[in-house]
């Protein structure tokens, strides 16, 4: 089935973190093998491996130093074509990260790069004159903090960084990049890889004329962002035109290797649905794209349904990729708290939520436990965003602690070393081994919701239609032929009620929790969510 990713669910491993197997206290890809069989228990249709390729790791390996080789951290290229082959026995597809729109300082790229202005690798990267004050030539800033441009004495100019000095971006205006880059992921495709997800995809080409960014509106009564890059429209930094046809060049790359597939990672505040739109549509650029519509604090029925309505009104035969959690933001069940009294309650309320949408979903290791963010302290850290911006912004090592696999002490089966972030009390509570034990965990739901899904092919690629309802209630239908679902939720920690028409004697799902619908009234308990099969539309 070479459609396999049209609404399948992928499940993103943080390799560093999902399972130790030499002590190092660093999850290695031996770890991921040995843990192959829980995964499928999950019954998802794919891995997602964040990066493995060797790196210096200043940004935990979204700085590669050789697309062609696993970071000796992680195991050894041997190690990967045996993950591979183990997860495909057990039908499992597995997409890596691959990390181009910039390398590491150390790569060989680069390493010519800066040398002189006449070498091959010379216009490889993001190169610029000083202004004659000698500062650089715009205004964009860096992710992490500070200018986007590092001086260079040796050649004489700044080079062009969107996130840490070791990172500088490639020129993708020079087809010679454009062609090492396509190299690079044929090389795993060779190799046997079901596909990639692609970092920071939009930001691959910059404005060939380096016009300074304009400021982003601000209401006058807000304060300042903490970060100064949230102060700009980022208008010539990144979200080019010319990339649309390079991400063409990605896909017919793509077609030659039937079954493979693509999904992009949109970074962009200002108009993030409609690149996810842009840049899947018309059967010729990516399979997917995800951007952080629903990464946010947002948890409301306007919301989600604003989003989802816009992407397919822009992008008619475009697909999304949704997720509420990853490794760049605060876990969903810490972000969204405040819209539910029991942590766990909102947890299950969020899989049956993302599960029912249309489009694909991906979900992040540890949300299958409930897991929230993890409270570190500032000595504990090792997240560059986090360290620079402390405590206003703790950065990304809150969601990216060790799996707890075991009961006991932490780190509970992670590593037999010092792991290299710390597994604290609440996530030791709610280890796997415990969960795997308990028929109403939170991980016994994620397997059941799963499993249910595919048992309702409408769920993953029907229509949606979504119902004019107040909040907190969000409710839409899923129509596939004459198949057709009624998904509703109560989006809040207070009970809530609706009237139903035209239902007969159509009765929630047993999926369904904290729903009961009786005379045209259905009631939702706190975080409830019902899902009601009907012979055809109403």
């Amino acid at each position: 089935m070479t459609e396999w990713w049209r609404g399948g669910v992928i499940y993103q491993v943080y390799p560093r973190s999902f399972q130790d197997t030499n002590g190092d206290g660093i999850g290695d890809l031996p770890g991921i093998i040995d843990r192959l069989d829980y995964i499928q228990s999950l019954g998802v249709d794919c891995i997602w491996l964040s990066p493995i390729n060797r790196s210096p790791q200043a940004d935990m390996g979204y700085d590669v130093s050789d697309y062609q080789d696993v970071d000796p951290l992680f195991g050894s290229l041997e190690d990967f074509d045996s993950l591979l082959e183990q997860a495909h026995r057990r039908g499992l597809k597995i997409i890596m990260d691959q990390v181009i729109s910039h390398t590491s300082d150390h790569h060989p790229w680069f390493q010519e790069s800066r040398l002189n202005r006449t070498n091959s690798k010379a216009d490889w990267y993001v190169w610029a004159d000083p202004l004659p004050d000698g500062t650089p030539p715009n205004n964009w800033p860096a992710v992490f903090g500070g200018r986007a441009w590092e001086w260079n004495p040796t050649r004489g100019q700044y080079y062009l960084h969107n996130f840490l000095t070791a990172q500088p971006d490639l020129n993708f205006h020079n087809p010679a990049v454009q062609q090492a880059v396509l190299d690079v992921l044929r090389f795993w495709l060779e190799r046997g890889i079901d596909g990639f997800r692609l970092d920071t995809v939009n930001y691959y080409f910059h404005d060939k004329l380096l016009r300074s960014n304009p400021p982003s509106t601000k209401p006058e009564h807000l304060p300042y962002a903490v970060n100064p890059y949230d102060m700009q429209e980022h208008r010539y930094s990144k979200s080019q035109p010319e990339n649309l046809d390079f991400l063409r060049r990605v896909r017919a790359l793509l077609d030659e290797y039937p079954g493979s597939t693509s999904v992009g990672e949109v970074g962009d505040s200002h108009r993030s649905v409609e690149l996810m739109a842009e840049y899947t549509s018309g059967g010729d650029t990516l399979h997917m794209c995800y951007g952080f519509d629903f990464l946010g604090p947002e948890y409301d029925a306007g919301h989600f349904r604003s989003r989802i309505e816009k992407f397919f009104r822009v992008g008619p035969d475009g697909w999304p990729c949704w997720s509420f959690s990853n490794h760049d933001v605060i876990r969903h069940v810490t972000r969204w708290a405040s819209f539910s009294e029991d942590p766990q309650a909102l947890a299950r309320q969020a899989a049956a939520l993302v599960l029912s949408l249309r489009g694909s979903v991906c979900l992040y290791q540890g949300e299958e436990l409930g897991l929230g963010e993890t409270e570190l302290l500032f000595e504990e850290l090792t997240d560059p965003r986090g360290i620079r911006f402390w405590p206003e912004d703790k950065g990304r090592d809150g969601c990216r602690t060790p799996m707890p696999w075991e009961e006991g002490p932490a780190p509970n089966g992670f590593t037999t070393g010092t792991p290299w972030l710390p597994v604290k009390a609440a996530h030791s509570a709610l280890n796997v081994a415990r969960q795997d034990a308990d028929p109403n965990s939170t991980l016994s739901f994620y397997r059941q919701v799963l499993h249910w899904r595919k048992d309702h092919p409408v769920l993953a690629t029907g229509d949606i239609t979504f119902l004019e309802t107040p909040e907190p209630i969000l409710a839409f239908q899923r129509t596939d032929g004459d198949a057709t679902m009624l998904c509703l939720f109560n989006l809040s920690a207070r009970p809530t009620q609706m009237t139903l028409d035209g239902l007969g004697t159509s009765t929630p799902d047993p999926i369904s929790t904290g729903a009961t619908l009786a005379n045209g009234t259905l009631s939702l308990a706190p975080n409830a969510y019902a899902f009601i099969p009907l012979p055809a539309p109403i």
